[in-house]
């Protein structure tokens, strides 16, 4: 069986909006979607021991991502594919999930795994993109997965309590952060995932037009940034020594003790 994962590579410091771009500065460090390391370890729990399973890793990103997507294959995975292009460059949901279904059409894997979401944006959608793309079910917010007999089960959660849903393969599951406890790569995995394949695929590799990439391809806009609203009164506070009493009195003041 091949199980795909698709992983996001996302700034490792505090996130910030580039005023001039309006989009989320990457120009730090970078690091693996800490939800997405869940979708990993599962990936590679149904893998098993299965000499012919395959858990191939899909992203869409800058060449440097790579750097960041390194941790999924010492943990374990087996080869990533990233899909990189100049164009791509402001490509929201809309464009994001086309060019992931393509590069996902193009492997042709029985199971989709995506993390819950994405740190950097906590959107919580593209899972549900992708698959409606792929024509393919869907089931999200997984805690338990079994896969058997050409379907996938999953147990998920819910607000009121859990559901279990079973769907034929192939399909997309989207599994939460509960469902595993990620492994830390051995010191044998990090040295062995330099030697593991890393594809790199542009936008025309995949047949995807370059009016349905980038900001062509987004029908989202961020028209302005700005500091959010007062909180109505308020009052700073310097702590030279009798911060505590300060507060105490702004307090009594107000009639808040």
């Amino acid at each position: 069986m091949k199980i795909a994962v698709c992983a996001k590579a996302v700034p490792e410091q505090a996130r910030r909006i580039d005023p001039e771009t309006k989009r989320l500065d990457r120009s730090g460090e970078q690091t693996l979607n800490p939800f997405d390391a869940n979708a990993v370890e599962e990936g590679l729990r149904l893998k098993g021991d299965a000499a012919e399973a395959e858990v191939v890793l899909v992203s869409l990103g800058p060449q440097r991502s790579l750097d960041a997507l390194r941790k999924a294959l010492a943990m374990g995975a087996d080869r990533v594919v990233v899909v990189t292009d100049e164009a791509a460059a402001g490509s929201d949901l809309v464009a994001s999930s086309y060019a992931l279904a393509r590069a996902l059409e193009r492997e042709q894997a029985e199971l989709v795994l995506f993390g819950q979401q994405a740190n950097d944006s906590d959107g919580a959608v593209m899972w549900a993109a992708v698959a409606d793309r792929l024509r393919r079910p869907l089931i999200s917010q997984v805690a338990e997965l079994t896969v058997s007999d050409g379907a996938v089960r999953g147990k998920r959660q819910t607000e009121f309590g859990y559901d279990v849903i079973e769907a034929p393969l192939p399909a997309v599951v989207a599994v939460s952060d509960a469902i595993n406890e990620p492994r830390y790569p051995s010191l044998k995995g990090i040295m062995g995932a330099k030697k593991k394949p890393q594809e790199t695929v542009s936008l025309a590799d995949l047949g995807v037009e370059g009016e349905r990439a980038g900001e062509s391809g987004s029908r989202t806009e961020v028209y302005a940034l700005g500091e959010p609203p007062p909180r109505g009164e308020t009052q700073r506070i310097e702590d030279d020594g009798s911060g505590a009493e300060k507060i105490l009195e702004f307090l009594l003041e107000r009639k808040a003790l």
